[in-house]
């Protein structure tokens, strides 16, 4: 997997494009969110700095190099920080409760992702959010139609919202919802989508 980010990532332009994911912008500033924020899978930046700019305390890692690169260099652009670190998540020595906001845009591991969500959430603080937008199962009819669109092509790596709500099941549902939406973003997120969005507030203490 590393291979095939930093081929992608490698490329001049930006994958995904510069701008932050829609439903990540929207999130941060409708909720008025702030602290400290963690992204994983971050890959060029655009929502790391995005959240900078915003004032966050940003942490971010991801398995690319090239991912990183472009990332640093963007928030350099924009004049802004962050913390990005190459790995995988159980490479750090991250705190419980540590974090604010978690935000998994387009996060799709490719194993053991329910450990893996369950192990992020505890990692966000009492009263804290889990953002999570990424391709719903049915997508794949989508990714067939329209492969532009892009997307994982394993139904595996693609959510549900009973995944995602029984994951997070310490978490207060503000919104999860599975609905279509046209991405513009970059050169391999475009076209109709059918996606998982989630806003979840952590209950527990």
């Amino acid at each position: 997997m590393e291979e095939f980010w930093n081929s992608r990532y490698k490329e001049k332009k930006f994958a995904y494009g510069k701008a932050p994911n829609q439903f990540f912008k929207d999130t941060i500033d409708n909720y008025n969110l702030q602290g400290s924020i963690l992204l994983p899978a971050e890959g060029e930046g655009r929502n790391a700095v995005y959240a900078a700019q915003k004032g966050f305390n940003v942490t971010a890692f991801d398995i690319s190099v090239e991912g990183k690169n472009k990332a640093e260099a963007l928030a350099s652009q924009n004049n802004t920080k962050i913390s990005y670190t190459i790995g995988e998540l159980h490479h750090f020595n991250f705190k419980h409760n540590s974090f604010d906001v978690i935000a998994l845009i387009y996060a799709h591991f490719p194993k053991d992702r329910l450990q893996l969500h369950r192990q992020l959430a505890e990692l966000v603080k009492p009263n804290g959010y889990i953002i999570l937008e990424g391709f719903s199962k049915e997508h794949l009819l989508y990714r067939e139609k329209h492969p532009s669109v892009g997307g994982p092509a394993n139904p595996n790596l693609l959510f549900t919202k009973e995944e995602i709500q029984h994951t997070f099941k310490n978490f207060e549902i503000i919104r999860l919802e599975q609905t279509e939406t046209v991405l513009k973003e970059g050169d391999y997120h475009n076209g109709l989508a059918n996606v998982i969005r989630f806003i979840g507030k952590k209950t527990d203490y």
